[in-house]
């Protein structure tokens, strides 16, 4: 089988991956040891990178026609690929990371979002949080304000009951009322028996007179 056929797989696998990456980060893995190559491997796909190591000529092959075809001058020597889907600024944050305690690892560049950057670039990339972190941040600035109406309003809840004195206070009135107009419920008969007398008196004196 020609050379040309068996490497076409491999061209077909980083273009089927390159498709829906956002993010590309080519870095020089010389030097790590084993151990150090399966913390970075891991800590990459935790952060939902795909991180693996291709020939030169078939990433060129690969990227040919495409975003990532500016990393092609820095294709010199041995090169693994950090590709992202989503977090684009996932494979810088974790290889810069990883640098700093791995010095072996050389981080060449990167295509974010069809942009280049360079090592510079790559390590100010790290810095910007990831979404989850943002997110956080987010909900932390929103949650000292919550929380303060969600404990206003627990105290006006609290304190509905008591000042609820407002409808107790008006009870007493009327209860006071009540007598009152009782008395003059029952004073109303009273006076008006003694109409009837009156008039009858009146009527006599009257007659004693004729």
């Amino acid at each position: 089988m020609a050379k040309v056929e068996l490497k076409a797989p491999i061209v077909d696998e980083i273009s089927e991956k390159i498709k829906t990456a956002h993010a590309a980060v080519l870095v020089d893995h010389r030097g790590l040891t084993v151990e150090q190559d399966t913390q970075l491997r891991r800590q990459l796909r935790e952060a939902g990178v795909s991180y693996k190591v291709y020939k030169n000529t078939m990433m060129k092959r690969a990227f040919e026609g495409t975003d990532f075809a500016e990393l092609d001058k820095l294709l010199d020597g041995p090169s693994a690929l950090a590709l992202a889907e989503e977090d684009v600024t996932a494979p810088a944050r974790v290889l810069v990371k990883f640098a700093k305690t791995a010095n072996k690892l050389e981080i060449k560049g990167a295509i974010i979002e069809g942009t280049y950057y360079d090592v510079a670039g790559v390590e100010e990339l790290a810095q910007v949080p990831s979404r989850e972190e943002l997110l956080g941040r987010l909900f932390g600035s929103w949650k000292s304000p919550i929380s303060n109406i969600a404990r206003v309003l627990n105290q006006i809840a609290e304190k509905t009951p008591e000042d609820g004195t407002a409808a107790s206070a008006a009870e007493p009135k009327t209860e006071e009322a009540a007598p009152a107009e009782e008395a003059k419920a029952e004073g109303a008969p009273a006076e008006a028996e003694a109409a009837p007398a009156e008039a009858e008196a009146k009527a006599e004196e009257t007659k004693e007179e004729n």
